[in-house]
């Protein structure tokens, strides 16, 4: 996708013609300079790569007629992220942004007993959601759950595999993630019934789960795992945790 690339949130197969948002029209336009007749490409972030071309050179309300569709499929492994928001909103908006570029196709922002930031602002997660996914040329945008409270979230949970990542000394888990990652490619029948699992794992806050809150995950069947022998940050686990399950 060399062209250039924008977010549109909706898209309908039997549009011909699409007027840009005014964000959208400005940067074209204004930041861009491209002029009636040039070519660009557009996702509805639900795997519609759109290539169009402009009509109106309009500063606010850019026209594009829309020259071909291609609808590319979704990830065949799904993988979901489960993340305590942190105190300090960039840090969690930094994993937002690593996760989407990675591949993650689902996050929620997990309110634990030590969740020190109980709201988000989810336009603005929105937001830095659709600027990874343009920037990592992809045509699938991650859902972004609304915050949901561990103890009311978890026991409804429904996914291939459930894990969870804690620190905990008792019980403490005894298995490495990259490790589980390798045991279900080798079980599974054929690749492609591995890489059709969808994954759920839980990172928790600084300071970690409570004990109360990781024995409720394990009634439910979730996998203890550990991301390595090092401690780290929230956010920086949420990454690791996401690139062994995705691209490990």
């Amino acid at each position: 996708m060399a062209l250039p690339f924008f977010y549109i949130s909706s898209y309908s197969a039997e549009q011909q013609e699409i007027v840009l948002d005014e964000d959208n029209s400005r940067h074209v336009i204004q930041v861009l300079r491209m002029k009636t007749g040039d070519p660009l490409q557009l996702t509805d972030g639900k795997g519609a790569l759109l290539t169009a071309s402009i009509l109106d050179s309009h500063k606010k309300k850019c026209a594009v007629g829309v020259l071909s569709v291609q609808t590319l499929p979704p990830k065949s492994q799904t993988v979901s992220v489960a993340l305590s928001p942190l105190k300090n909103a960039s840090r969690f908006e930094w994993f937002l942004e690593k996760a989407t570029e990675i591949g993650v196709s689902e996050i929620i922002p997990l309110l634990c007993e030590r969740t020190e930031r109980q709201h988000t602002r989810q336009d603005r997660l929105q937001h830095i959601l659709v600027s990874a996914m343009l920037q990592s040329q992809q045509t699938w945008l991650p859902v972004l759950r609304a915050p949901a409270s561990f103890s009311q979230w978890v026991p409804t949970a429904h996914y291939t595999h459930h894990l969870i990542a804690h620190c905990l000394e008792e019980p403490r888990p005894t298995e490495d993630l990259a490790a589980w990652r390798r045991r279900q490619m080798a079980a599974a029948p054929s690749p492609t019934i591995a890489s059709a699992a969808t994954s759920l794992i839980l990172i928790g806050p600084e300071g970690d789960f409570s004990p109360a809150e990781v024995t409720l995950a394990l009634k439910q069947g979730f996998v203890p795992v550990t991301l390595g022998d090092n401690r780290l940050r929230t956010e920086t686990a949420g990454v690791v945790a996401a690139t062994l399950l995705c691209i490990g």
